[in-house]
């Protein structure tokens, strides 16, 4: 019996991705577009929207990423595919939504704070994104790297609610035990991202998230580098990449929405003070 990793002379082991999500199958040899599709159904069925258009996409070894499938392209050897939607809803691109959102904290370690321009601002900033994350019910994911030898999360940060707190030596924080996680979260569309440093852990992880079809914000006055230059290539490439570059404030209350909001007081009163003027509004 053929297992998934090397199939058969029949069999072909492929690797299917959808949103954050990555599972290996078999699938017959010769297989085409529609068979693919129909296995796409069978393994995340009740996570694909039936009425949005999908395209399937081919990585290829010699561009580094992911392309659409060729025409008539069929199943010889092993691969990686992923289905990605062709329409976006665009009365939700950008905005963001109390229940299908999560906050991602990266890396507001100890040992960083020397290095990391206006860390002391970004930690007062981060100190309302959690307190929000909190008031209206938001997982948290926090990241810490090589606690080890870089030390805890900054004590000013309180993550007695966070969702998952986890080390990694990878810049990225979409690791297995992350996807994991958010696979608990139903209807996941949107991510908010801060911490540091930007144009490393921040750049990757928001790479790839919206390679995994999800929508990201980077909260700018809660992300810094110990370069103000690398910082701010980083945010203009990454807002290049379709990434939403904005504002602690502009994050909490657009999750409210709403005067009439019930948690809007709360969230008001965490707002009253505004977020440090620091040099993180200088380019250079």
């Amino acid at each position: 019996m053929a297992d998934v990793q090397h199939g058969n002379n029949n069999h072909v082991p492929v690797l299917f991705s959808f949103s954050v999500f990555s599972r290996p199958s078999l699938v017959p040899r010769g297989s085409g577009h529609e068979v693919l599709i129909q296995k796409f159904l069978s393994i995340y069925g009740c996570q694909i929207d039936i009425h949005r258009k999908f395209t399937i996409q081919l990585f290829s070894d010699e561009w580094g990423q992911y392309i659409d499938l060729p025409k008539g392209f069929v199943i010889s050897e092993k691969c990686k595919l992923r289905l990605v939607p062709l329409q976006l809803d665009m009365t939700m691109l950008g905005n963001l939504s109390v229940s299908n959102t999560v906050f991602f904290c990266c890396d507001m370690q100890e040992r960083f704070r020397p290095a990391i321009k206006y860390f002391g601002d970004i930690i007062s900033v981060g100190q309302r994104l959690l307190q929000g994350a909190r008031v209206l019910g938001i997982p948290v994911i926090v990241s810490e790297q090589y606690p080890k030898g870089l030390g805890s999360t900054v004590q000013e940060l309180d993550l007695s609610a966070a969702k998952l707190v986890f080390p990694k030596t990878k810049f990225s924080m979409v690791l297995p035990e992350v996807e994991a996680s958010l696979a608990e979260i139903p209807g996941l569309r949107s991510v908010v991202l801060f911490g540091v440093e930007t144009h490393v852990c921040i750049q990757q992880t928001a790479l790839d998230l919206i390679g995994r079809g999800l929508e990201v914000h980077i909260v700018a006055d809660a992300s810094s580098s110990r370069s103000m230059m690398d910082r701010m290539f980083a945010l203009e490439r990454l807002a290049r990449a379709g990434i939403t570059v904005t504002t602690s404030e502009a994050v909490l209350l657009q999750l409210v929405g709403d005067k009439e909001h019930p948690k809007f007081k709360e969230i008001q009163n965490l707002i009253k003070a505004s977020a440090p003027e620091s040099g993180l509004l200088s380019k250079v």
